[in-house]
């Protein structure tokens, strides 16, 4: 884990604006928004990156550790599974890591409470953290451990991810003479109907003008599946998956950018929705063959390639690595561009898969991931 001298980049700040709900438009974007906002989604874009790595580890790492050291083989996920629209059902995994976390640009609203349930009783504190078992009242506790440049920040925040539901990190907005971003609350329920979310998103694509029905009810029942393809998820997901979905529609009716990571036991992968849109980083094998071409092409011997990318060699599964795939939207998930209603066609893809990619271990800095096109060979 990076970790940032925030002294050295105190910036004055003598006003920051209250996020406001901003229906069917996408974030202020770089030249929209103030000089201080700009330095502070620099440090947020820096602190995100490090995120990514945290939860890389926690998500799948950290899980395949967990499968061996109980003697038990891990459930890789198949290409199959990562093609746009994949309904695959599997049972959970108790022993692969899940949860789901929300990193805000700013804070959020107090009227945002309605659908993120956020409130004292779940925010960070010594006393709800001891109520929730998750730490000895004893012990000593430091509301600074909460933010990004403590070094006791990925042991909190591993800690809070036990928890049902998910952990909310956003903006302090106590802290006026510099920019930090720490752990709000845990145990955050997302409470905005997936009616409302299809509704929204209708409307933003322009498949609705009014209501979610006001083209009839078979438009209505389409867009409340398609609000979930457009995540990157078929609609007959878990309640974990859906939550996320939800959050991340929710969030984007705000000017900032906010990212929504869930990491599933049943999908055994890590899904990112930001900005950039869908990615998800999952655990795959990798055959000695494909290490002896990838080896190849990057002018390394094997051995130092499979040091430099892979998380584990052995006999049982050759090569194991990370793998991302990234996802695109195509015309029929985006705006139309002459702002138009259009009619909704149920059997148009919303998404097409964008980057494959094997990407070293966070732990190795140094290396670029080369391109790994699998889904559909």
């Amino acid at each position: 884990m990076l970790t940032l001298s925030f002294q050295e980049i105190q910036h004055h700040v003598d006003h920051q604006p209250c996020p406001k709900e901003r229906h069917n438009m996408p974030f202020l974007r770089r030249n929209e928004i103030s000089w201080n906002e700009r330095f502070r989604r620099c440090v947020y874009f820096f602190l995100r990156d490090e995120l990514d790595c945290l939860l890389i580890n926690e998500a799948l790492v950290a899980s395949y550790r967990a499968f061996k050291e109980h003697n038990l083989d891990y459930p890789f996920v198949e290409m199959r599974e990562l093609k746009p629209r994949a309904r695959i059902v599997e049972p959970e995994n108790p022993n692969h890591r899940h949860f789901i976390v929300m990193f805000l640009e700013d804070s959020l609203p107090s009227q945002s409470k309605t659908f993120v349930r956020f409130f004292d009783d779940n925010k960070l504190t010594k006393e709800n953290l001891g109520s929730f078992g998750l730490f000895d009242l004893q012990d000593v506790f430091r509301q600074r451990t909460r933010f990004f440049e403590d070094s006791a920040f990925p042991v909190i925040l591993r800690s809070v991810m036990k928890t049902d539901f998910a952990v909310l990190i956003q903006r302090d907005p106590s802290i006026r003479a510099r920019y930090r971003f720490g752990i709000s609350h845990f145990h955050v329920r997302i409470d905005w109907p997936v009616a409302q979310a299809a509704e929204d998103l209708g409307r933003y694509l322009r498949y609705i003008s009014r209501d979610l029905y006001d083209k009839g009810d078979k438009v209505g029942d389409i867009l409340q599946q398609k609000v979930y393809e457009y995540y990157g998820f078929h609609h007959m997901v878990g309640g974990r998956r859906t939550a996320a979905v939800l959050a991340a529609r929710y969030l984007e009716r705000f000017y900032f950018i906010s990212t929504v990571y869930v990491a599933s036991s049943e999908a055994r992968s890590l899904t990112r929705l930001s900005e950039q849109g869908v990615a998800k980083y999952a655990l795959i094998r990798v055959s000695d063959a494909d290490i002896e071409e990838l080896a190849q092409e990057a002018n390394m011997s094997p051995k130092a390639f499979s040091e430099a990318y892979l998380i584990d060699k052995t006999e049982k599964y050759g090569g194991v690595g990370i793998f991302l795939v990234s996802y695109k939207r195509n015309e029929h998930s985006l705006p139309p561009t002459d702002g138009k209603l259009r009619d909704l066609n149920p059997d148009f893809r919303w998404l097409t898969v964008d980057l494959q990619l094997l990407v070293p271990p966070p732990s190795n800095g140094d290396i670029r991931p080369v391109a790994f096109p699998k889904v559909y060979a």
